[in-house]
């Protein structure tokens, strides 16, 4: 049996179908002193910046079913590598339809990503998650990505 879904570089007509879909990276309980509109508005304007060619050094692509319709989509920057500089790649979003989780496409995605950030010469992919986005951890830990870094924050009243 053929596989329905493919990837594809995001064009013009996905933009709205996929806008809606980038609340869903707050679809999970949100640290209390966290606003959700901040998990993923700046993702809806870099987004809104590839579509119109001004994100030279991000790209986006999105899964599709047998009609072209999309149901998910990875963004990804080209950056150095925080430590050591090497050519690297950051994650921005990764995001999939709630009617479509697990089906696998989020493993695509990913996997696409990786695929795609080293065609463009990274050498690593990055990316941050809160520690109790638990589907999302168990989706980069089943890939093989090390948590090497936490990040901590203390909120001054």
């Amino acid at each position: 049996m053929t596989d329905p879904y493919t990837i594809r570089a995001i064009e013009a007509q996905d933009l709205q179908a996929m806008l809606a879909l980038l609340p869903q990276l707050a679809d999970f309980q949100v640290p209390e002193r966290r606003d959700p509109l901040d998990l993923w508005q700046s993702d809806a304007q870099l987004l809104g910046e590839v579509i119109a060619g001004a994100a030279t050094l991000s790209f986006a692509d999105v899964i599709v079913d047998s009609a072209n319709r999309p149901h998910g989509l990875v963004l990804i920057t080209l950056r150095e590598e925080l430590m050591s500089h090497a050519p690297s790649a950051h994650l921005e979003a990764i995001v999939v339809s709630p009617e479509k989780r697990g089906k696998g496409l989020g493993q695509k995605l990913l996997q696409h990503a990786e695929e795609a950030a080293a065609q463009r010469g990274a050498r690593s992919l990055s990316l941050h998650v809160f520690s109790n986005n638990l589907r999302a951890r168990g989706l980069y830990d089943q890939a093989g990505y090390d948590s090497e870094l936490i990040r901590a924050i203390k909120w001054f009243d």
